[in-house]
């Protein structure tokens, strides 16, 4: 007779207010397996899995709901009778990882303290030292405090607190997402190791080569719906919904540089969500009441092209918005506007738009520099990758090359020119050449002003053609610009955040980890959307990514750093298929794929 499974619902749904968002979901999770529940942004994948610890917020029904044994189908999550009630299951039964594991431990107490705890609250106790040893952490960091411990370390703790009290479901909510490769490979096997231990796990992850690493199943769902389910592998291998065929598309490891990643028609534009504060009609009508040109959907564009394609296929830029005047215009080679081929005298002579020679970055009172003696080149029309493990001087030496950090040792020039050893006064004018996207852009939005703020701001000045134009540059409706930057999804902020960038009209992009915290198909538009900017306006672009398969889709050059040095560099299908230092063959095996 086989054995009941430890998780099944049966019509699912939770509602928050009139907006429904899980529609019938029918979830089984075996004894001893792991499924992997994926999906994009917004398809309900995380209130799925908070509704089996009673933490949706929202109203909950089911025909069936069971976790364990327990019947939890009409207890609801309120009222005093149902907190007993879920306080029995969570931690007990259902240990939870969620993805902020800065956020979910104590800031001013020991680590060890919250894994005990975690323990002391499910009735139980447990070896916090033995624990912590088990996923890999030295039990020594029992007594350091979250903000003492890295991104990695920080992960491990929080699984050890989500086991303390050994429970038969893990449930996982996108728990790799802003760890490096190498920190992500750790944490996966710790997971599967509790599964091929008897242990369930729900794994719930837009990263589907992360997935493929843990999950013995998949359930796909769109808009609060499962559409596909079956064996990882089998369902990878060959997706019959429309769902995930995108999905699967939207993995950018072996696409070749330049290939896009979804078709024209995928790619934008990216519209106002149903149910925002402000819809797409209400803003239509406030743009034309303000004057703001409402152009409706925009066309999409014209297939980009390589380095390497035929002469006169590359499109030039839109004739609103005008191209970065650089060395990759009207290259002789190709009598087009794009970068010229790879090992091309004239690639290499063409004077660099940044350069760093022997960089050396030390923070104040730090008795070891955070960056020893890096060297960078990057050219018009190319893009840099910076790769390496947390704390290796990505960030650091790409916020050195815009001039935001200063440099102790070693030199940076931009166009040729000094740059990181003039003092801010006489870098100011130059400015404009430079422009950074960041991992978190609502966060670096002034939260009390919508889009045609934020880049009327950037602008220096008000002009809401031009406002307009650069949001159509990013496949966005002008009538965005009278959004709030919260009321839109991740991936359409961060094209907000393109838009911000592209308003200074720099010659370079520095961009730190811009696609980490996307789902696939969002992260798939925004990399065709830098790459079709790039090849429009001769862009040089840094790309700081702890995904090897995002640097090596995006990226002709790659600059690997350990420990604030440069291991090795080159470019990026040489580096990445025949590694020279062990610390990028160690990345190379880490990272995860879905081949």
């Amino acid at each position: 007779m086989a054995e009941d499974p430890v998780v099944s619902a049966r019509n699912l749904r939770v509602r928050f207010g009139d907006v429904a968002a899980v529609r019938g979901v029918d979830l089984v999770l075996p004894r001893g397996r792991a499924v992997a529940l994926v999906g994009e942004s917004g398809s309900g994948k995380s209130v799925t899995a908070r509704a089996l610890i009673g933490l949706t917020g929202g109203v909950v029904t089911a025909d069936e709901l069971r976790i364990a044994g327990h019947d939890v189908a009409g207890l609801g999550e309120r009222g005093s009778r149902a907190e007993r009630a879920w306080r029995r299951i969570r931690g007990r039964v259902v240990g939870t990882v969620l993805q902020d594991a800065l956020g979910s431990l104590d800031p001013l107490r020991p680590v060890g303290a919250e894994v005990a705890d975690a323990a002391r609250l499910a009735g139980t106790a447990v070896d916090v030292p033995a624990l912590l040893e088990s996923v890999g952490l030295d039990p020594a960091a029992a007594r350091r405090r979250p903000d003492e411990l890295s991104g990695g370390m920080r992960q491990r703790a929080l699984i050890a607190a989500a086991l303390a009290a050994d429970p038969e479901v893990v449930v996982a909510d996108e728990p790799t997402t802003a760890l490096d490769t190498t920190r992500q490979a750790v944490v996966l096997d710790l997971l599967r190791a509790r599964v091929d231990a008897g242990g369930s796990l729900l794994f719930i992850t837009h990263d589907l080569g992360a997935a493929r690493r843990v999950a013995d199943d998949v359930v796909i769902l769109d808009a609060g719906r499962v559409v596909e389910t079956g064996p990882f592998r089998t369902v990878m291998a060959d997706p019959a919904s429309v769902e995930g065929r995108r999905l699967v598309a939207s993995v950018p490891w072996g696409r070749p540089r330049g290939e896009a990643l979804l078709p024209d028609a995928a790619r934008g534009p990216a519209r106002m969500p149903a149910g925002g504060d402000l819809t797409l009609d209400d803003a239509a009508g406030r743009a034309a009441a303000s004057g703001l040109p409402w152009a409706g959907p925009v066309p999409s564009p014209a297939r980009r092209t390589r380095a390497g394609d035929a002469p006169g296929a590359q499109p030039g830029a839109p004739a609103h918005i005008p191209a970065i005047e650089s060395e990759r215009s009207q290259h002789p080679e190709t009598g087009a506007l794009g970068a010229p081929r790879a090992g091309t005298g004239t690639a290499r002579a063409a004077t660099p738009l940044l350069e760093a020679h022997g960089v050396v970055v030390r923070y104040r009172g730090a008795a070891e520099p955070a960056v020893r003696g890096a060297d960078l080149t990057l050219h018009a029309g190319r893009t840099v990758g910076l790769v390496g493990e947390s704390g290796s001087g990505k960030s650091t030496l790409l916020r050195a090359l815009a001039g935001l950090l200063p440099v102790e040792s070693g030199d940076v020039r931009l166009r040729g020119e000094p740059w990181s050893a003039l003092p801010e006064r006489r870098r100011r004018a130059r400015r404009r050449q430079l422009a950074m996207i960041v991992q978190d852009p609502l966060g670096s939005f002034e939260p009390r002003w919508d889009v045609g703020q934020v880049l009327t701001d950037a602008l220096g000045r008000r002009d809401p053609q031009r406002v307009a134009e650069l949001l159509q540059s990013v496949h966005l409706d002008p009538a965005a610009a009278h959004a709030r930057p919260r009321t839109l999804s991740g991936g359409q902020r961060q094209r907000v955040a393109i838009a911000r960038a592209l308003a200074v009209e720099p010659a370079v992009l520095l961009a730190d980890e811009p696609v980490s915290a996307l789902d696939a198909s969002v992260q798939a538009q925004v990399l065709d959307l830098l790459d079709e900017l790039q090849a429009q306006r001769g862009l040089g672009i840094v790309l700081v990514s702890h995904d090897l398969g995002v640097i090596r889709h995006s990226s002709d050059e790659i600059v690997v750093l350990q420990n604030g040095v440069v291991v090795e560099s080159g470019p990026t299908e040489n580096v990445l298929s025949h590694p020279a230092h062990p610390f990028t063959r160690e990345l190379i095996e880490a990272a995860p794929r879905l081949d």
